[in-house]
């Protein structure tokens, strides 16, 4: 890329500056070299939030991740949302999420509610 540092603008663009942010890591700070380390990687991460974005989770996949991660089971579940018939009407997709059950999840499993307020895809089935 030489000393120029220039927008990043297309894949190949991305993958030189991703090339270069290799060569430069570890560069030792106050340095021209951790400088413009800190500039392509601002750059790269304007570029791939533009052009790659990744849409947030809908909230049962995010409730199903958690419970996976945590090794959680549908019964650790009814604390949280209420009775057995509940947990399962929500992970089906038949019933949204209540405000009150999006605090519970939210503070029980740790997932933020930014994504537990989102509309739950419905499955065509």
């Amino acid at each position: 890329m030489g000393n120029d540092v220039r927008p990043i603008r297309s894949e190949a663009d991305l993958d030189a500056a991703i090339a270069e942010v290799g060569r430069l890591w570890g560069a030792a700070e106050g340095t021209p070299q951790a400088d413009r380390l800190d500039v392509l990687a601002t750059l790269i991460d304007a570029y791939e939030a533009e052009h790659h974005a990744i849409d947030p989770p809908d909230p049962v996949d995010a409730i199903l991740f958690r419970m996976d991660q945590q090794g959680l089971t549908r019964k650790d579940l009814e604390g949280i949302l209420g009775s057995r018939a509940r947990v399962s009407e929500v992970l089906a997709r038949r019933r949204g999420l209540s405000l009150s059950m999006i605090r519970r999840l939210s503070e029980g499993l740790g997932i933020p509610a930014e994504i537990l307020i989102r509309p739950t895809r419905v499955d065509a089935a």
